[in-house]
């Protein structure tokens, strides 16, 4: 038998041949395996919480239509209700509320890095960004805590723990998401738009607002809604500036309470099993309800920007 220094060109081109065949296998036997992983997790995980979540409608008798629509959330009482409403509003109105203020600061961030200040600003801009990227949740919350609601309080009638702090605070923790992927979604452009538009005698700012904005849209807007559902999902920094308060807010300056904060309060001083632990369940699943609608929405912008 001849060995490895003996083999001929056409053994080794062989051999090789072999190897990368084995290699290529290899490689997609572990990315296929991952890809299986990650879609047995995300299954396990919904109907896990599908099964914990409508526990409370199909075995404890809680009316679906009294969870969504009612604003009484009284489960220890001697008539106990679970009325989610007040939260499911907090939740949604401290998310609506900070993509209105970080959208139009973190659009206009990526349109000044890609389109205006020249490269020393974007040098500037980007460690700044991933620096707010980096910071923890619980250190906007105290930032939060120790700033926004003592200022809010001196300035107005109410306590200072409100929607507006849990909006504010929220707003700065999703504006790195928005101004990143606005900034790429601007930066993909091809310069044919810009070159064509300024050949016909716009100017830089006719170009972006009738040229580059429409046509990023549908990227901006995906990048708006990934910030939302980012806030949505958010618990701590909101529960320590919002109030958590079972009422249904008239203003911004009342306190209010998110999904989320219910959850995380409540959840470890109930028994497992009980018609209150079971509403709480209920409470994650409207959360992943309403996360899989910012997920369509988020492939329906997607779609429409590759037509």
């Amino acid at each position: 038998m001849r060995s490895g220094a003996e083999l001929s060109a056409e053994d080794r081109l062989i051999k090789s041949a072999k190897n990368r065949s084995y290699g290529e296998m290899r490689g997609r036997v572990i990315v296929t395996a991952c890809a299986f992983i990650m879609i047995i997790a995300t299954v396990a995980v919904t109907v896990f919480l599908a099964t914990k979540g409508l526990q409370s409608f199909l075995v404890n008798n809680v009316s679906l239509l009294e969870f969504l629509t009612s604003t009484n959330w009284n489960p220890l009482g001697d008539n106990p209700s679970y009325g989610a409403l007040p939260f499911i509003f907090g939740s949604l109105a401290v998310t609506l509320l900070s993509a209105l203020i970080a959208a139009p600061v973190g659009i206009g961030s990526a349109i000044f890095m890609t389109e205006i200040a020249p490269s020393w600003g974007r040098k500037i801009l980007q460690p700044v960004i991933e620096l707010l990227v980096g910071i923890p949740s619980v250190v906007y919350g105290y930032i939060g805590l120790s700033v926004l609601v003592p200022f809010i309080r001196e300035h107005t009638s109410g306590t200072g723990f409100s929607l507006l702090a849990g909006t504010i605070v929220l707003s700065i923790m999703i504006l790195p998401t928005i101004t990143t992927i606005a900034t790429e979604a601007m930066g993909a452009l091809p310069d044919s738009l810009r070159e064509g538009s300024l050949a016909l005698g716009a100017t830089r700012w006719q170009t972006i607002r009738r040229v580059l904005l429409p046509a990023a849209l549908p990227s901006l807007l995906t990048a708006v809604v990934l910030g939302m559902a980012r806030a949505f999902g958010e618990a701590l920094a909101v529960q320590m500036v919002i109030g958590n308060v079972r009422d249904l807010p008239s203003s911004i300056l009342d306190p209010s309470a998110t999904l989320t904060t219910i959850i995380t309060l409540n959840m470890g001083h109930t028994t497992y099993g009980s018609v209150e632990n079971n509403t709480l369940w209920s409470m994650g699943l409207v959360l992943l309800t309403i996360s899989f609608i910012f997920i369509l929405i988020i492939r329906y912008l997607s779609s429409r920007r590759k037509i």
